[in-house]
C-alpha cells in the first residue's frame, strides 16, 4: 500500500504564494519495492544522483525546482527524499538499505519489524504492528514539521 500526505504551508518569505511539500508513505513488500522503483524515477527526472547530490551543471533539470515538492536539502546539499518505507519484515527494507539508491535515504526513513504478521490482519494490527506504530507516527511528524 502506499499513501500520499500533502502539506501545503505557507511560505513566510512570500506570504501571497504556497509552497506544496508532498511526503510519501510506502508500506509492505509491494509498497516498499514501488516506493524504491519510484524514487528512482524521481531522481532520473530530475538529475539528482544516487547519492542525493545534484550535479552542478544544471542543465539536466532545466532550472525547474519542482523537484523541492519531494525532496528536502541539507546544508551540504544532498537531497533527501520525504518518504518513510514501512515492513514489518525486514528483508524487503534491507534491499534498499543495501541497493544503489541506499545513500539517498537516511536511515530514520527506512522502518523494519523482526517478522512479518503472516497474512493475518490480527497479527498485523494487535501485535507485530502495534510495536512499531509510535515509531512511524513519530518519523512521519519530524518529516511534515520539516515541511
Amino acid at each position: 500500500r502506499q499513501f500520499h500526505l500533502l502539506t501545503c504551508p505557507l511560505n513566510q518569505q512570500q506570504p501571497n504564494s504556497v509552497m506544496r511539500e508532498c511526503i510519501t508513505i510506502h508500506l509492505g513488500q509491494a509498497g516498499v519495492q514501488t516506493g524504491n522503483a519510484c524514487w528512482e524515477l524521481f531522481c532520473l527526472e530530475h538529475g539528482i544522483q544516487p547519492d542525493g547530490q545534484m550535479p552542478s551543471d544544471k542543465t539536466i533539470g532545466g532550472g525547474d525546482d519542482a523537484f523541492n515538492t519531494f525532496f528536502s536539502e541539507t546544508g551540504s546539499g544532498k537531497h533527501v527524499p520525504r518518504t518513510v518505507f514501512i515492513d514489518l519484515e525486514p528483508t524487503v527494507i534491507d534491499e534498499v538499505r543495501t541497493g544503489t539508491y541506499r545513500q539517498l535515504y537516511h536511515p530514520e526513513q527506512l522502518i523494519s519489524g523482526k517478522e512479518d504478521a503472516a497474512n493475518n490482519y490480527a497479527r498485523g494490527h494487535y501485535t507485530v504492528g502495534k510495536e512499531i506504530v509510535d515509531l512511524v507516527l513519530d518519523r512521519i511528524r519530524k518529516l511534515a514539521d520539516n515541511c
